[in-house]
């Protein structure tokens, strides 16, 4: 991990940008790979000194609402057989019916909530081309889902980049402290038992 870190931290501020770019990108693509990991991993080296914490969200924005649009042409273009080929897990055409059905009562609440589901993030594009909701609307939802979900990781691990030294210097000092009290109730003890003898 620190190698990983270390490289990061030599990359010129847009190449950070194009890497966390692209792993907010990769997420819609292949639903396995932890984009918010690695979102939360570039807006903490763009702490550091290679970037700034909005940099680092519109990176992410960029990416990801990128591969969202892609897959929700995909959707659109290839419709729910496609899809329900493609992710079996959903029950084929009993599952597009509910999902028609949801998508109806709810309208685009249920796309914006679907997104905050780290699993389900990816099937919310493409199922949203197949059911034919309109591109701005279904990107009006997935934009405000996907900049309130990573706004929230890119500050928390820009803050937590940004205090790094001062939390490892914290954390070194308790370290010590602890020491320095272990150490005293270790040769209290020491005394304790050597004086009972």
């Amino acid at each position: 991990m620190t190698d990983l870190l270390d490289w990061l931290g030599t990359l010129p501020s847009l190449w950070l940008y194009l890497v966390i770019s692209a792993a907010a990108f990769a997420e819609n693509l292949f639903p396995p790979l932890p984009a918010d990991t690695a979102v939360a991993l570039g807006a903490f080296v763009a702490a550091r000194g290679n970037g700034s914490a909005l940099g680092a969200w519109a990176a992410t924005m960029i990416g990801n609402l990128g591969g969202a649009v892609l897959m929700y042409a995909l959707g659109r273009r290839l419709g729910a057989p496609w899809l329900a080929k493609r992710l079996p897990s959903l029950g084929g055409e009993a599952a597009e019916a509910r999902v028609r059905a949801q998508y109806a009562r709810h309208g685009l609440w249920a796309l914006a909530v679907s997104r905050f589901i780290p699993a389900v993030r990816a099937i919310v594009p493409p199922l949203a081309g197949a059911l034919g909701v309109g591109l701005g609307r279904a990107l009006v939802a997935m934009s405000l889902a996907s900049a309130l979900w990573y706004g929230l990781i890119t500050w928390f691990a820009f803050t937590l980049g940004a205090n790094a030294d001062v939390l490892l210097d914290t954390i070194g000092r308790s370290q010590r402290v602890l020491g320095g009290i272990a150490l005293a109730i270790a040769v209290a003890a020491a005394v304790y038992f050597l004086r009972r003898r």
